[in-house]
């Protein structure tokens, strides 16, 4: 377990040694020796933000304090911390601090830090963490799919579902799965077992999901919360206390039964491709 916490520190000092540089989401995420997908994944689990949050706002912590006590122009340090012009960089130093660059470097103003992240992993009791790990032979889903950004796919997610199920357009929505993760960008689909001799919903199209090795989690419980809850445990507590396998596969899966009378008998799956190391 010490050796994935060691990786995953690493990727934020890297972070922290390039925060003036052009940072690649796939650069930071092989300094922690994993792919940019799962990377994000455990990331945004175990910081309570995105990487782009983080990143954000460590320049514009580090932007403050070079306002406050240096003579630089804003438009050098705009420019430095990755800004096209003084007016973008004025914007996004408001949202952060509530104030303007100008502002900053008035005696007393109120300015916000965000202190560089220290990953470490600390006991606190016994959580219980259902799932078994299965071998699966590959199979195709029909859905349709959107492409999201990273650092707001949490929100507009849940609302992609509500357009599509709100006329189900033929789609059940047994499945929601994330692929061709590049970095920033991914792809999430809404999705039903393909069947060869019935027609392909308008908007949709198939894709195939690789066979090998899941591990399955069980969500119970009212949705979403009961997945996000297992969610977080997942990449928080199981991954890093992992022995003998590794992630594999460059995409996740959720897996919904059929909807209950009550909501909290719903039963839903998270399912993680490993592989045996």
């Amino acid at each position: 377990m010490q050796g994935w916490i060691d990786g995953f520190q690493r990727s934020i000092e890297y972070i922290e040694r390039n925060l003036s540089e052009t940072l690649d989401i796939g650069e930071i995420a092989k300094t922690a020796a994993l792919s940019s997908f799962y990377y994000q994944r455990i990331f945004g689990a175990m910081c309570g933000m995105t990487v782009g949050e983080y990143i954000r706002a460590r320049r514009m912590t580090m932007a403050a304090q070079e306002l406050t006590c240096s003579d630089c122009k804003v438009i050098d340090i705009a420019a430095k911390y990755g800004y096209d012009s003084p007016d973008s960089f004025a914007k996004a130093f408001q949202r952060f601090h509530g104030i303007t660059p100008t502002q900053a470097r008035e005696s007393g103003a109120n300015l916000r830090s965000l202190v560089p992240l220290h990953i470490k992993i600390s006991l606190e009791g016994g959580n219980m963490l259902d799932y078994k790990i299965v071998e699966k032979a590959p199979f195709t889903v029909v859905g349709v799919r959107r492409r999201f950004d990273c650092d707001t796919s949490y929100k507009e997610i849940p609302v992609f579902w509500d357009e599509w199920m709100s006329d189900t357009k033929g789609l059940k929505g047994m499945f929601g799965i994330c692929s061709d993760m590049d970095g920033k960008t991914f792809d999430y689909w809404i999705a039903d077992l393909y069947q060869p001799w019935e027609n392909i919903p308008a908007d949709c199209e198939i894709y195939q999901v690789p066979g090998g090795l899941w591990a399955l989690f069980r969500c119970e419980g009212p949705l979403p919360d009961s997945m996000q809850t297992v969610n977080t445990q997942i990449w928080s507590e199981w991954l890093p206390a992992l022995q003998g396998y590794t992630l594999a596969g460059n995409y996740s899966l959720e897996f919904y039964l059929p909807p209950t009378k009550d909501p909290a008998d719903t039963v839903s799956y998270i399912c993680i491709p490993i592989k045996k190391v």
